[in-house]
């Protein structure tokens, strides 16, 4: 059984908006609906949203699509993981995601699922422009994987690492559940820290491995407006790239919006000041015009 846990608890109070973070848009589909997608693709048969602020309105969007566990209080991401309680027990791998990383692919998470082939953990990594005040990922002589270090609690030279954590993770679930027992609350937030689970699992004799992704804008989170139009501009890219390369004739690839769930036939022209959401599928020959703007 392949299962997948989304993180969507959080407000997202640098959205300084009454919605919560993970029903915010892009390519106006919802950031929580985007990855609940994207994990399925990759191969997951049962998901689980973490939920908390907003979670009367994130369980009517996503009704019916996934099941859901509430965090409250909120005291951190190995805390959040605890309440889905309906994975204990069971056997299978599980993806650790977060509600605000939508533009990472199926691919990506499908990488995750196969690397635990060989491994109890994965942790998915990245060495951005600028590591800013995300967690290191500190390996030992040999390229291993030895810990992860929150920003807050790293050392000057933790702090000059470059490689970061993502906070996407893939875990064998039984040892998820088995090192969730052992979490403790021994740092500077006095919060149950999900990246904890390396240094514990590697006590109990687990396997714990990374998988790097090249793209870091892949694994970017969403944190504010700004960031928000940021990673819009990113999906709308790697859409419209995809389809140009399928064939299809887009005349201003800056001025065309493709949401991710449409589906286009060949030889067709796409014009600018084009908006194409949802289920709309474009049949082969089309000529889209200029100004256009279609959601279904």
């Amino acid at each position: 059984m392949k299962n997948a846990v989304i993180m969507a608890a959080g407000k997202g109070t640098r959205m300084k908006s009454d919605l919560p973070k993970v029903l915010h848009k892009l390519m106006e589909e919802e950031m929580i609906s985007i990855i609940c997608d994207n994990v399925k693709n990759a191969g997951a048969e049962r998901v689980i949203a973490i939920v908390g602020y907003g979670h009367e309105q994130v369980e009517k969007c996503m009704d019916g699509r996934c099941e859901f566990a509430l965090q409250e209080p909120q005291l951190g991401t190995g805390h959040a993981v605890m309440q889905a309680k309906q994975l204990e027990g069971s056997e299978g791998k599980t993806l650790v995601v977060n509600g605000d990383c939508p533009c990472v692919k199926a691919e990506t998470y499908a990488s995750l699922y196969a690397a635990l082939d060989d491994a109890d953990m994965v942790v998915l990594t990245c060495e951005p422009e600028d590591a800013a005040s995300y967690g290191r990922i500190i390996r030992d002589e040999n390229g291993n994987v030895e810990k992860i270090v929150e920003f807050k609690d790293c050392n000057e030279e933790e702090k000059k690492v470059g490689e970061i954590n993502t906070g996407i993770y893939a875990f064998d679930n039984a040892s998820l559940f088995a090192g969730l027992k052992l979490l403790k609350n021994e740092n500077a937030q006095h919060e149950y820290y999900i990246t904890d689970l390396v240094e514990i699992l590697k006590g109990m004799g687990k396997t714990v491995k990374a998988v790097k992704t090249n793209d870091w804008q892949e694994v970017q989170g969403i944190n504010d407006n700004v960031e928000l139009a940021r990673a819009t501009k990113y999906m709308q890219k790697r859409i419209n790239t995809y389809w140009m390369k399928e064939g299809v004739t887009i005349m201003d690839p800056e001025n065309t919006f493709i949401g991710p769930k449409v589906t286009i036939g060949h030889d067709v022209t796409i014009y600018p000041n084009t908006y194409l959401f949802g289920n709309v599928c474009i049949d082969s020959g089309t000529i889209v015009m200029p100004g256009t703007w279609i959601r279904k």
